[in-house]
């Protein structure tokens, strides 16, 4: 930096030249950064300590896999798709990252036929590791030698051919992470089994999940509102705040109910039973009322195998190689340390059990705003339209906004970050409704820019929002004139780029 300035913090090539990519490769490297970590029907792994927009959720890296990414990514490769469609033609990607895209590309071909049914679990560890593959020798090279600048053409048939290919295993994926009450599961949890299997486990519902795949783009209108009407029955509904929380309370165990080894657990391994009849507590103890525990200095399953390595050098060193792996077996059983979250299973406050996060019901809303906008313009079943635009405004009257400052607990108008079960909405500031009421707001007057020109459909627009007698809206204009105009009744107006715009019942 003393150097170069600011350029001293850019990747350069091995000339020493600050490396240039255009848009395309930018596009592609942040899609294949994302599908090298996809595992077909669980999502994609969370595998570096990134957190994903709900950092609630942050002690899943390792074991965690994300749906919700796998949702936004499905609808970023749409739009991708839409872009690389109008710009026919060559494009000049850096060598390193053709090899990355052929190496993902060639093996989502060679294993689209398993799209035809469920996925086993060996062949879920295959995919996984060919992806990781094509991923870790780009990183490698690009960390140990940098990039030589050599660029290779690629046209925009075979990365189309790409996009589609890989939305056809993102929405494989999609489908099969559907529950049996129409809702859709947001982080699941991967295992490898034996260096040859992987196989997927479920974590408890999430609002994050629905407001995701509602936002993928991929359901239909009836699809959308089934889910909807599941999660106005789930535990997610909050009655009294007539919202949704981001995931649903739940009783958790009290101190004397944890750390509690079964007795069956305990009887299946030999080096527990001889430890317990040497009276040896380095690992297991029995207490007054005869419940087993493991030493309670323990903090994670490192300490067991420390614990573990300490006997294996005396006259326990046969017991503890036969039942090491075992016993770290049900040491997981016992404290299932695979699914903690964080927040999003231990606290009661913030983005924690029992609470609404506000800025999540702003992005439900603008999701379901999105799917009544979708399905206005493919002329849906009026019912399955009116069950959408039911649930669009009894979500928008539970924002705080539409409500008394009693059940609020606050002044409605100003945005907070949460309301926990106890109490009125906590922790003022913008971190409770930010762009998405705007968004939903000009969604509901209709307004979109299309191919340049602004256009107006205001199929979600409630007709008392018209006026019942004439009215003068003040207004500063693009020049800053302050303007008056008269408004009449039945009709209302708002300002576009400070341009007024009057609707009028007709």
């Amino acid at each position: 930096k003393e150097e170069l300035g600011a350029d001293g913090a850019l990747v350069k090539d091995r000339e020493g030249d600050i490396f240039k990519a255009n848009l395309m490769e930018k596009l592609l490297v942040t899609t294949l950064a994302k599908i090298s970590n996809f595992i077909p029907e669980a999502g994609i792994w969370m595998n570096t300590q990134r957190p994903e927009w709900n950092d609630a959720n942050n002690a899943l890296v390792g074991n965690g896999v994300s749906m919700v990414t796998l949702y936004y990514l499905r609808r970023f490769m749409v739009f991708l798709k839409q872009i690389v469609s109008q710009a026919e033609g060559e494009f000049l990607i850096s060598e390193e990252l053709v090899k990355f895209f052929k190496h993902v590309h060639h093996t989502f071909n060679l294993n689209a036929g398993l799209l035809d049914g469920n996925i086993s679990d060996r062949d879920r560890k295959s995919i996984l590791d060919q992806l990781g593959i094509a991923g870790s020798d780009y990183r490698t090279i690009i960390y140990a030698n940098g990039f030589s600048s050599k660029k290779i053409s690629l046209s925009h048939v075979e990365i189309l051919d790409f996009i589609d290919v890989s939305n056809r295993f993102l929405e494989h994926t999609i489908k099969a992470n559907r529950r049996d009450d129409d809702l859709y599961h947001a982080y699941n949890l991967m295992t490898v089994e034996n260096d040859k299997e992987v196989s997927i486990s479920y974590l408890p519902v999430m609002l994050e999940g629905q407001v995701a795949v509602l936002s993928s783009g991929l359901l239909t209108a009836e699809e959308s509102l089934r889910l909807l009407n599941g999660m106005k029955e789930s535990a997610l509904f909050r009655p009294d705040q007539y919202s949704y929380l981001l995931y649903p309370n739940k009783d958790l165990p009290t101190f004397t109910k944890k750390n509690i080894i079964p007795q069956a657990l305990v009887e299946s391994s030999e080096l527990l039973k001889a430890l317990l009849s040497d009276n040896n507590i380095d690992v297991i103890e029995k207490d007054l009322e005869g419940l087993y525990h493991f030493n309670g200095n323990f903090n994670n399953a490192e300490s067991l195998k420390d614990a573990l390595e300490e006997l294996s050098s005396g006259p326990y060193s046969d017991l503890v190689e036969r039942d090491r792996e075992m016993l770290l077996d049900i040491f997981e059983q016992v404290f299932n340390h695979k699914a903690f979250t964080g927040r999003s299973g231990t606290f009661f406050g913030y983005e924690g059990l029992g609470s609404i996060y506000w800025h999540m019901v702003s992005k439900l809303l603008l999701s379901v705003m999105e799917t009544s906008v979708k399905a206005i313009e493919s002329d849906t079943d009026p019912k399955i339209l009116g069950g959408l635009l039911d649930h669009y405004y009894e979500i928008n009257e539970g924002i705080g906004v539409h409500k008394s400052p009693k059940l609020y607990g606050a002044f409605p108008i100003d945005p907070y970050s949460h309301t926990p079960a106890t109490k009125g909405a906590q922790q003022p500031g913008m971190t409770g409704q930010v762009k998405e009421d705007i968004l939903s707001r000009m969604g509901e007057l209709g307004i979109s820019v299309i191919e340049g020109k602004v256009t107006f459909n205001p199929g979600l627009l409630l007709k008392e929002e018209f006026l019942n007698e004439p009215r003068v809206l003040t207004y500063p204009d693009i020049s800053s004139e302050i303007r008056k105009i008269e408004i009449p009744a039945d009709s209302l107006c708002f300002t576009y780029c400070q341009v007024p715009v009057i609707y009028s019942i007709a």
